[in-house]
């Protein structure tokens, strides 16, 4: 039987060699440029169907994307003895029954016997199925029309490819193509390439892909209102904003009062509401750069450090998983704190961790080695959260959105296949090492040795002796690097603004572009020439009148959500809202194995995540990973559930020695206790309307459940808690504006 095949078979080749010479006039088709992109229109190749990872789907598997098209073209054309296709009647191929769904499919019915794909395909089976001439073209690139334009809300627009190959040809692939916007909020863009505009102004980026090519419509979506009078810029960021704005029609909102600015940037520098002290004084000085002084002063402070260490330390995967930990976990906190408050260059802190060897007694960046330990997680951990480039993909296939290859991601890797490991004589700890010797990846898969090589870069000469991961280090800080400067701004851009010019916040690619690209480069610009200053980085943001706007939108820009033309509220991360839930109660939470009145910013890691349920419930990252995103920044009942219900806030509430004890004492005038309440909570004084309501609370007789009176003591102190409650659980209190 199977001689009889592989005879039926040749007779069957020859024939559609005859037919396609006779019959078929024109170029003759090849896998790689003529199939291999029918199957990923039709999402042949997605992980959800034939490229699942490892078994594919029913039997049949298919590289995703079609990065491996000899593969596919042997488990097509080859496996299971061919049975997949049949030249002498092409349109009775299993490939073809399957797809049109003639017999059960269980993706359903994928191309249509009248579809230009499907009649493709009949006439590549008909040919022979080659696979590729050496003297057939080769795709070089696409190229999109338009790559630029502005369309109004609620419009249409189709969008023409054109592949270009090796030989100068050209063809349109637009029906080939894959589409897809960036922000689905903005833009939609269906199977055809007809990019729709919703009623979102800004600007939105249309992605299209064909046959592993990327390129990038980018789309201006103008709301054009009159933009009449903006505030006067402080430096470049309004430069660029309020041009920004004034060019899609959005009127920027005022500059917020002196007041809510204080509270604002208090929080997002040192992760601390202001003292009733701070706010008295800010509010009194007179100086026309007292806001300029206030940023300055908040990142002299020890707060400052403490704050972003906890950023970095979490974003770094300092977590305690047993108590061996704890030393290393404290020592990394400690370092990481330190160079921030000593203001060390970024690109040195950088280096100081790639680079660690020793013990992390010794050297502290070394604990960084004890939670990555394999070379595939370093160099994704690096490029996603120091170059902000998600390599993950590339690992086992081309990275479907960008330029990245496997043959990238080996060699990023390869600067850490010589870190070496000796044990300690303390338990779970390793002295790490550079090994000599030639630094490459081993590719199981094809056998090659790959050279360490910077993304988009050939390999450096490193000689033995040299360590591959200072040669990595130096390659990030160069000046030119596309890659260190920007996923650095823009990381703490979204620290600032809630959203980062390019979102999320670590993914720059080219087919996920900033929507201010010019403002994005400026920040970068200005942080390489400031020697990777990140106090200067944070100074510059802070000073700029578009981080000052008012939070409360105007007629026109209440919609915008990503040209910051007003400031966008954000809801106090886990660790700052304990920390001014105890400012305003005057309680004190307790962590084991620190000294008291430490405060939850300044925690070294996710082991009290645990301990204090507050953390765990509004969102405290453990440390797991390096994306921003596993810290939870939305709201939700168990959040809301806590803050009425739970042991913790009531007991902090009641504290013996706290605010609502300490107000209620007779010689406190309520007028007083409610003034000093509304500074510490919201930095300003109550309303008279405010005003009038809680001194009516406050004064009101209270009954017990029995409706007996209540000691008028007792009931004041019980009022002041119940008042307390009330102004924690505001949206006011709860985010920053």
């Amino acid at each position: 039987m199977a001689c009889f095949y592989r005879i039926s078979l040749a007779l069957a080749l020859s024939m559609a060699v005859s037919l396609r010479a006779e019959d078929l006039p024109g170029k003759p088709l090849n896998f790689v440029n003529d199939i291999v992109p029918i199957l990923t229109k039709a999402d042949c190749n997605t992980g959800g169907c034939h490229a699942k990872a490892i078994t594919g789907q029913r039997g049949f598997r298919l590289s995703l994307l079609g990065f491996e098209p000899e593969e596919d073209y042997e488990h097509i054309v080859k496996e299971g003895r061919g049975r997949r296709v049949f030249p002498p009647a092409p349109d009775q191929s299993l490939l073809l029954l399957k797809a049109a769904n003639i017999v059960p499919h269980g993706g359903g019915k994928k191309l249509d016997p009248g579809d230009p794909g499907y009649q493709t395909l009949v006439r590549w089976i008909s040919e022979g199925m080659p696979f590729r001439d050496e003297k057939d073209p080769t795709l070089t690139g696409i190229e999109v029309e338009p790559a630029r334009i502005t369309m109004k809300v609620k419009t249409s627009q189709q969008i023409k490819v054109t592949a270009r190959y090796s030989d100068g040809s050209t063809r349109d692939v637009t029906g080939m193509a894959l589409f897809e916007a960036n922000d689905r909020s903005m833009a939609e863009a269906d199977h055809h390439g007809l990019v729709k505009t919703l009623d979102l102004p800004g600007n939105v980026a249309v992605m299209v892909r064909y046959s592993g090519k990327v390129a990038v419509t980018g789309i201006s979506i103008p709301l054009g209102a009159p933009v009449e009078a903006v505030p006067p810029s402080k430096n470049f960021i309004d430069d660029l904003i309020f041009a920004n704005l004034k060019g899609i029609g959005i009127p920027p909102s005022p500059v917020t009062d002196d007041a809510t600015f204080l509270r604002r940037v208090s929080l997002d520098i040192a992760g601390r509401l202001p003292t009733i002290d701070e706010t008295k004084a800010f509010l009194a000085n007179t100086a026309p750069d007292k806001r300029d002084q206030a940023i300055d002063a908040l990142l002299a402070t020890p707060d400052y450090a403490d704050y972003f260490a906890n950023k970095w330390t979490a974003l770094l995967k300092n977590k305690r998983e047993d108590a061996a930990d704890i030393t290393a976990n404290f020592a990394f906190h400690a370092w990481m704190r330190d160079s921030l408050l000593a203001n060390t260059p970024y690109d040195e802190i950088v280096r100081q961790v790639l680079g660690a060897t020793g013990t992390i007694v010794s050297n502290p960046p070394v604990a960084w080695y004890k939670r990555v330990k394999e070379p595939n997680a370093q160099l994704e951990d690096v490029a996603q959260l120091f170059l902000g480039v998600r390599m993950n993909c590339a690992q086992c296939h081309h990275h479907p959105f960008e330029r990245w290859s496997q043959g990238d991601y080996h060699a990023m890797a390869a600067f850490f296949t010589q870190v070496g490991r000796k044990p300690t004589a303390i338990a779970g700890e390793d002295l790490i090492f550079h090994k000599r010797g030639i630094a490459q990846y081993d590719n199981k898969k094809t056998g090659a040795k790959v050279k360490p090589a910077g993304l988009g870069q050939m390999p450096p000469e490193i000689a033995p002796d040299d360590d591959p991961r200072l040669v990595l280090a130096d390659w990030m800080g160069e000046k030119e690097n596309p890659f260190f400067a920007k996923a650095l701004v823009n990381r703490y851009w979204k620290h600032f603004f809630k959203r980062g010019l390019v979102e999320p916040e670590d993914d720059l690619r080219d087919t996920n572009p900033a929507t201010n690209p010019e403002l994005l480069d400026a920040l970068a610009k200005h942080f390489i020439e400031s020697g990777f200053d990140l106090k200067q980085v944070v100074r510059t943001i802070a000073r700029s009148h578009t981080y000052q706007l008012s939070e409360i939108p105007n007629e026109h820009n209440a919609i915008d959500r990503q040209n910051f033309s007003h400031f966008y509220p954000k809801r106090l991360p886990a660790e700052v809202l304990l920390d001014a839930i105890d400012g305003l109660t005057g309680a004190k939470t307790d962590f084991a194995d620190l000294p008291p009145g430490t405060r939850a910013i300044a925690l070294p890691d996710n082991s009290y995540n645990r301990a204090a349920p507050f953390l765990k419930v509004f969102g405290r990252p453990e440390g797991a990973s390096v994306c921003e995103c596993e810290r939870v920044q939305s709201s939700s009942l168990a959040q809301s559930l806590h803050l009425m219900n739970s042991a913790e806030v009531k007991a902090k509430l009641a504290a013996a020695g706290g605010r609502a004890e300490k107000l209620s004492k007779p010689e406190v005038p309520v007028t007083e206790g409610i003034r000093d309440i509304y500074l510490t909570a919201f930095n300003r004084e109550p309303s008279g309307e405010e005003l009038s309501i809680a001194e009516d609370f406050l004064v009101k007789p209270r009954t017990d459940a029995q409706d007996k009176p209540i000691d008028p003591a007792r009931a004041k102190r019980m009022a002041y808690e119940d008042l307390l409650w009330a102004i924690m659980s505001t949206k006011e209190f709860l985010y920053n504006h």
